[in-house]
C-alpha cells in the first residue's frame, strides 16, 4: 500500500510541477505558434495516459490554454466541444436507455444462448455472438456489465453441478472400495487397485472448482466476452467512443470527403468482425478447451450430459422470468430497426438515398435521425393505449408501476444514468486539439519532420501505424490515444501521398485491442473483477487477440478496402486541404 501511495505521488508531482515547466523549452526548439500549440498537445497528451486528472478534466485544458497563448479564441475553442457526432451520440443514447431499462438486450442474449446449446465449445460462440450485436448499438462497457451476470449465473450453475457430480463419483468409489474389502480374502485384495479412478481432474482443495476442466470454462466464457465487446464495438461508427472521434475528426480535417458514413463503415468493419468473431473463437477454444471440437461443439442431444442439460434448463428459467414480450419492448425493437435501415438509406452511395427527397442537400446527417427517434422515446408513452398498465421490467426492484397513463418510454433520469459526459467533454477536448493544430501550422510543421519515411511502401506505414497504437492502447486510455495520434498520422499521410484513410481506419479499429491488461479498457476490468481469471491468463488470451485483430485489419484495408474507398489513388479532398493548410 505504501508503495502505491508514494508512486501516486510521484505521479502527480512529474505530472503538475516537473513536467509542466519542462514543456516551456518547446518553444526554442520551433517557431512561437507551433511551439505553444506543440506545448498544450503535450500537456494533455500527458493528463491523459498518466490519469493524474480525470480524462475529461484533462480535456478541458486546451479550452484555457489554447485563449492564453493565442492560438484560438475563447468563444472558437467552446465551439470544438459540440459537434454533430454529440447529437448522434446522445439519440443513441436515448435508444440505448429505451433498450436497458425494458431488458430487451437480455431478452435478446438469452434466446441467442438457448439457440446454441450448453456444450461448452457452442456455450462460448453463443455468447460471443449476442454479446457483439448488442455491443453494435450499446457501449462496450454496458454489453459487457449486462452479459456478464448471465454468463455468471450460467458458470455457477456449471460450478455446482460439478460438485454435484464429484461428490456422487468419490461416494461411488468409497461405496464400491468397502463392498470389495468386506466380501473378497486375502488372495483376491490386489483387484482392489484395479478399480479405475474418476478421470477428472480435481483442482486443488482452496479451489472453488470441481475440476480443472470447469475453471478453463469459466476462463474461456469469461474473456470471450470482454473479446467479443470489443469487436462489436468495431462493426457502427457508433459501437465505440474512437470511432466517433475519427468520424469527426476526420470531416473536420476534410470537410470535402463524403466518403465515411453509417454504410460505408459497416460494410468494412463487418467482414472484419465476423472474421475476427470466428478467429477469436478458436483461439480460445484452442487454449482453454483444446482441439477436440467434435466434443465441445456437437448439437446432437444424444451428446449432452447431465451438467449441460442443467445448464440448458438454467438458462430457459432466466428466458421464461421474463414473461412474454412487452408493448414497450416492441416499440423499442422498432425503433431499432427503424434507427438502423435510415441510417442506411440515407446515402448509400449505389443508389440515391432518402435525403435526395429534400431540395436542399447536405443538411441531413446520421445524428439528425438519431436524434429524432431519440426525441420520440420522450413523447410515446410505455403504455398500450387502451389497456393496462405496462408490466415492471423484469429484474428491477427499483422500477415503480407509474400511474400516470402517458408516462414515456424513457425519462429524463433513464437517459442520465447512462450518457457518458465524461466521453463527450474527452472528444471535444480532441477536437478543440485539432483546430489548434491545424490553425497554428503544428500539424504541417509534424508532416514536414516525417518527410525521411518517405521512401516506405504504404502497407508498411499502415502496419507500423497498427502496431504501435495496439501498443500504446494497452497502458493508456483508447480515446486518449487516439486523439494524440490521429492529427500525426494525417499529417503523415500527407507529407507521403498517400490516401489518410489508409493509415487513419486501421489505426482507429486497433487503438480498440488493449485487451491483455486489465486496464487495457473497462470491458477487461469488469471481466477481471469476476475473479475467473488471472492477469497471465489474459496476457496470453490478449496477445494472441491482438495479433489477430493487426493481421485481420491488415487483410482489410488491403484487399475489399481499397475499392471501397478507392485507396490507389491520392485524393482531390486531400490535396485542398494541403492547399488550405499551407496557405
Amino acid at each position: 500500500v505504501h508503495v502505491f501511495k508514494c508512486l501516486s505521488i510521484v505521479k502527480y508531482f512529474v505530472c503538475n510541477v516537473f513536467f509542466v515547466i519542462g514543456c516551456t523549452q518547446v518553444s526554442l526548439a520551433v517557431p512561437i505558434g507551433e511551439a505553444c500549440c506543440a506545448y498544450v498537445l503535450i500537456v494533455t497528451a500527458v493528463y491523459w495516459v498518466s490519469e493524474a486528472v480525470p480524462l475529461g478534466a484533462a480535456a478541458l485544458v486546451p479550452a484555457f490554454l489554447y485563449p492564453l497563448f493565442g492560438v484560438l479564441k475563447s468563444s472558437e475553442v467552446a465551439a470544438e466541444y459540440c459537434k454533430d457526432t454529440t447529437l448522434l451520440l446522445m439519440g443513441v443514447i436515448c435508444l440505448a436507455a429505451s433498450i436497458e431499462k425494458w431488458n430487451l438486450h437480455k431478452r435478446i442474449a438469452l434466446r441467442m444462448v438457448m439457440i446454441a446449446g450448453a456444450k461448452p465449445g457452442m456455450l462460448v460462440l453463443g455468447f460471443m455472438c449476442c454479446t457483439v450485436f448488442l455491443s453494435m448499438w450499446l457501449s462496450n462497457t454496458s454489453t459487457t456489465a449486462m452479459v456478464m451476470p448471465i454468463a455468471e449465473a450460467v458458470l455457477q450453475q456449471l460450478i455446482s453441478t460439478g460438485v454435484a457430480d464429484t461428490q456422487e463419483d468419490s461416494e461411488t468409489v468409497e461405496a464400491t472400495e468397502d463392498g470389495c474389502l468386506s466380501g473378497m480374502t486375502s488372495p483376491s485384495l490386489p483387484a482392489v487397485n484395479n478399480i479405475p479412478e474418476p478421470k477428472k481432474e480435481k483442482e486443488s482443495k482452496n479451489s472453488r472448482y470441481p475440476t480443472k476442466r470447469d475453471h478453463m470454462i469459466c476462463k474461456c466464457l469469461s474473456l470471450s466476452i470482454t473479446y467479443a465487446a470489443t469487436i462489436g464495438g468495431l462493426i457502427t461508427i457508433t459501437g465505440t467512443s474512437t470511432n466517433l472521434i475519427f468520424a469527426e475528426q476526420f470531416n473536420n480535417r476534410y470537410p470535402d470527403a463524403k466518403v465515411i458514413n453509417f454504410g460505408t463503415w459497416f460494410i468494412f468493419s463487418f467482414p472484419i468482425a465476423i472474421i475476427m468473431l470466428l478467429l477469436t473463437w478458436v483461439w480460445l477454444h484452442f487454449l482453454f478447451l483444446g482441439c477436440n471440437f467434435r466434443e465441445t461443439c456437437s448439437l446432437s442431444k444424444k451428446r449432452k450430459t447431465r451438467r449441460e442439460m442443467l445448464s440448458e434448463r438454467k438458462i430457459h428459467e432466466e428466458y421464461i422470468k421474463l414473461g412474454p414480450i412487452s408493448y414497450p419492448e416492441v416499440v423499442t425493437g422498432v425503433f431499432f430497426i427503424l434507427m438502423t435501415l435510415l441510417w442506411f438509406t440515407r446515402e448509400p452511395g449505389f443508389v440515391p438515398g432518402w435525403t435526395s427527397l429534400f431540395e436542399k442537400k447536405g443538411y441531413r446527417t446520421d445524428a439528425t435521425v438519431s436524434v429524432l427517434l431519440g426525441f420520440l422515446l420522450f413523447l410515446i408513452p410505455a403504455r398500450r393505449p387502451f389497456s393496462r398498465a405496462p408490466r415492471t421490467p423484469a429484474g428491477d426492484s427499483s422500477a415503480e408501476r407509474d400511474p400516470d397513463p402517458m408516462a414515456p418510454m424513457i425519462t429524463w433520469k433513464d437517459f442520465q444514468n447512462l450518457m457518458p459526459w465524461e466521453i463527450v467533454i474527452l472528444v471535444g477536448g480532441g477536437y478543440a486539439l485539432a483546430a489548434g493544430c491545424k490553425v497554428s501550422g503544428l500539424s504541417v510543421w509534424i508532416g514536414r519532420q516525417l518527410e525521411p519515411m518517405s521512401g516506405l511502401p504504404p502497407w508498411m506505414v499502415t502496419l507500423l501505424a497498427c502496431l504501435l497504437v495496439s501498443a500504446v492502447t494497452e497502458f493508456a486510455s483508447n480515446p486518449a490515444t487516439l486523439t494524440v495520434f490521429l492529427p500525426i498520422l494525417s499529417a503523415l499521410s500527407e507529407t507521403l501521398q498517400i490516401n489518410p484513410l489508409h493509415t487513419l481506419i486501421p489505426a482507429t479499429m486497433c487503438v480498440s485491442f488493449g485487451v491483455m491488461l486489465p486496464v487495457g479498457n473497462p470491458p477487461n476490468a469488469i471481466v477481471f473483477s469476476y475473479g475467473h481469471v488471472q492477469i497471465s491468463d489474459m496476457v496470453k488470451a490478449g496477445f494472441g487477440v491482438n495479433l489477430i485483430g493487426v493481421l485481420v485489419v491488415m487483410l482489410a484495408i488491403m484487399t475489399w478496402g481499397v475499392p471501397l474507398f478507392n485507396l490507389t489513388e491520392y485524393p482531390d479532398w486531400a490535396i485542398a486541404r494541403n492547399f488550405t493548410g499551407s496557405l
